[in-house]
């Protein structure tokens, strides 16, 4: 039989579902998650110009924080349209 080559991300949930670490949650609870998730979607291209030294300190914020620094612009632009 083939063995199937896993990510390391695929390998992390793998070990994660072993310890027990996902719990089930209700059908209005996982609706709750799915329409949040959902809501987050991008469905839009933003192309803008920045200062280099601008988008260098966004990239350097964004690896202490352990996300790609598109991920950390988009959070911040969220945020902001939501106050």
């Amino acid at each position: 039989m083939r063995q199937t080559k896993l990510t390391r991300q695929e390998k992390a949930i793998e070990e994660a579902l072993i310890k027990g670490e996902y719990v089930d949650v209700s059908r209005e609870h996982f609706s709750q998650i799915a329409e949040a998730i959902k809501a987050r979607q991008k469905d839009t291209v933003l192309n803008i110009r920045v200062n280099r030294n601008d988008l260098e300190s966004i990239k350097q914020k964004a690896k202490k924080l352990g996300i790609k620094y598109q991920t950390f612009i988009s959070e911040f632009i969220h945020r902001l349209a939501q106050t």
